[in-house]
């Protein structure tokens, strides 16, 4: 059994993650203090936003996942999308950061 990080340290750490990859982040919906889910809203220059989600795996480790990508055609879908998550459970912090690198962002992620 691994012990879990409260969800407002591990946010604030990856909004520093991001910002030591000259990057930033900011909390979109503040959640649960210390056991609420966290979606983390990835973009490069304010495009291409795609939404990681942490996922249980069959080693019992707890990843971030690729959940969703923004469709450029239907901009308002993904934000829509958050919104209806957000709604569902309040506990839930949304966390976007902006980054050059988002694989390199992602890759960092805790595991």
């Amino acid at each position: 059994m691994t012990t879990r990080l409260p969800a407002h340290l591990e946010v604030g750490a990856l909004i520093r993650l991001a910002e030591t990859q000259g990057g930033s982040g900011m909390v979109l919906a503040k959640g649960e203090r210390d056991a609420g889910t966290i979606l983390l809203v990835t973009m490069c220059r304010g495009q291409n936003a795609e939404l990681f989600e942490r996922m249980p795996q069959l080693d019992g480790s707890r990843s971030f996942m690729r959940a969703k990508a923004q469709d450029p055609e239907k901009p308002f879908e993904f934000s829509e999308y958050l919104d209806r998550r957000s709604s569902q459970d309040p506990d839930t912090w949304i966390l976007e950061v902006d980054v050059d690198d988002v694989e390199r962002f992602v890759a960092e992620l805790p595991r």
